[in-house]
């Protein structure tokens, strides 16, 4: 019957799922609600999501609050509030927080299957984390039945007040470089107007731009 599949959520609610997500991640349509067609997520961009790509599922993403930059086929774009992208599978990208507090997006992943990921990811917990960040090489295994892949090359060079002193001549001795920030987000999400921060800006070659 149609009733069945019908949900109405409360402000602030998310539909349970096998495990708890952090409060960052609120899901309001679960793969299962949509029998597989999409699946719909209230998230707050605390932490950066590192370059990768959707073989299967496009993604869209409507910002309600804030700003998020949208690095896309190397080109990147700032999305205020309002702001709506679609992205398609197959094509490389990164979404990453430009305003603080940061950006608040609805995103929608069809087909589903993007909440699934994230029970995946939360439960391994620390095991995919180098150093205190994401690990591209850790993170692929899990990612992989899900048609996503991440990028194992670190896509941002040290900064030279990050680098340690090389006391020994050798420069294999220095850190690698960085993997950038985790996306396994922390939980709650800061309320205010947003500030944007400072973008890096390239041409953009899409036919979507802010």
């Amino acid at each position: 019957m149609a009733d069945e599949r019908f949900v109405l959520l409360a402000p602030g609610a998310a539909r349970p799922g096998r495990i708890p997500l952090p409060p960052a991640f609120r899901v309001k349509a679960t793969t299962a609600d949509t029998d597989g067609r999409f699946s719909l997520l209230e998230v707050v961009l605390e932490r950066d999501i590192p370059r990768h790509t959707h073989h299967r599922a496009d993604e869209g993403v409507y910002v309600l609050d804030g700003v998020l930059e949208i690095e896309f086929d190397d080109a990147v774009h700032l999305a205020p509030r309002g702001s709506f992208v679609l992205l398609p599978h197959g094509v490389p990208h990164a979404l990453r927080r430009a305003s603080d507090p940061p950006p608040r997006v609805l995103q929608i992943s069809a087909p589903g299957g993007w909440e699934l990921y994230l029970e995946d990811l939360f439960e391994a917990g620390p095991t995919v984390l180098t150093d205190g960040r994401l690990d591209p090489a850790k993170i692929n295994p899990i990612a992989a039945p899900y048609a996503i892949v991440y990028e194992e090359t670190p896509q941002d060079e040290q900064t030279p007040e990050d680098e340690p002193a090389d006391t020994t001549g050798d420069a294999s001795a220095a850190r690698p470089r960085s993997l950038g920030r985790s996306a396994l987000a922390p939980a709650g999400p800061a309320r205010g107007q947003p500030s944007v921060r400072a973008g890096r800006r390239q041409p953009g070659r899409g036919k979507w731009q802010v």
